[in-house]
């Protein structure tokens, strides 16, 4: 049976489904889609072809009238994992039970996946201690809310960002070297796995930047000075100590040494 667009025709499979359990159903009953009574427990249903805040809004405030109350969509609508989880998450967090009504069969049929029930908030540790670690990792505002498709200056990248910095204005140096400059206990692990193609290793515990790395400093000027600006000031000087170790931003990189 094709998939119809109308909350009518979700009412018979859920009518059926409560009144196997014994609920006595009616429809429309105070703005209520469904209503359903048996032995003192008041239930209501809320219909709708798609999942949406109108539809949770409504639930929502049936909870004024009852705490029994589920909504009920076509399962076809969240047939997307994804979605599906994510959905059923934002339901329990509210106190809603969902009702799936398969459409995809001449006689339609619903079926309980939960029901109403307190939720217990749980926040894992795990979670919140990424989420810290990744916020405290970052020196500054440099992302926009909101943003999509666009690389974003995570922490990592940002301490990567720094290395690079050192390397560039410094020459080679070796994990501690710049661990006493300031980049921090993941400084050997950054420039081992080397994501972003940034660094190159010239001989054991020594690195320097690649042309790769230079161009991310020469698009994140802000980020770079931000950084420099201890190093110049403790050395007095606006320009590098030395000359740029290694290969310029036109030529190859070496050959690393083993």
């Amino acid at each position: 049976m094709a998939r119809t667009g109308r909350e009518t025709d979700l009412f018979d499979p859920v009518r059926r489904h409560l009144e196997a359990q014994g609920f006595t159903v009616r429809a429309e009953v105070e703005h209520c889609d469904v209503v359903a009574y048996r032995a003192g427990v008041l239930v209501v249903v809320e219909l709708k072809q798609r999942f949406g805040v109108d539809l949770l809004m409504q639930a929502t405030s049936r909870q004024r009238i009852t705490e029994h109350v589920y909504v009920a969509v076509p399962g076809a609508s969240l047939r997307d994992r994804r979605r599906r989880r994510r959905t059923e998450r934002l339901l329990r967090r509210l106190e809603l039970g969902l009702i799936l009504v398969n459409d995809g069969s001449p006689r339609p049929t619903a079926r309980t996946i939960f029901d109403p029930s307190p939720y217990r908030q749980r926040r894992p540790s795990r979670l919140r201690s990424r989420v810290l670690e990744e916020m405290i990792g970052r020196t500054d505002v440099r992302n926009e809310g909101g943003a999509t498709r666009r690389k974003l200056m995570t922490a990592y990248r940002e301490n990567a960002l720094q290395i690079a910095c050192f390397l560039a204005t410094v020459g080679p140096l070796s994990p501690k070297e710049l661990r006493d400059l300031g980049c921090g206990a993941r400084t050997a692990p950054i420039l081992q796995r080397n994501v972003y193609g940034w660094f190159r290793r010239l001989e054991r515990g020594l690195y320097d930047v690649t042309p790769e790395g230079r161009r991310a400093i020469e698009e994140h000027p802000d980020v770079a000075a931000d950084y420099l600006r201890p190093l110049k000031e403790a050395d007095g000087r606006d320009a590098p100590s030395r000359p740029f170790a290694g290969v310029s931003s036109d030529e190859e990189p070496v050959q690393e040494l083993e």
